[in-house]
């Protein structure tokens, strides 16, 4: 739990430092940004599946 929350004070402080700047927010459009990182996690558990399964 500690880690989600310094995580989420990390990306609040990055975005603060953004818009202060006026540079452009660094992550893509909401929905496909959100997509992208289900993607990456599925992935790398099928990884730890496969290995589990078939590379013992």
């Amino acid at each position: 739990m500690k880690l989600i929350v310094l995580s989420l004070i990390t990306g609040a402080l990055v975005g603060f430092v953004f818009a202060l700047l006026k540079l452009p927010i660094p992550a893509p459009p909401a929905l496909p940004g959100i997509m992208g990182i289900i993607g990456i996690y599925l992935g790398y558990q099928a990884y730890i599946w496969v290995a589990g399964t078939f590379l013992k």
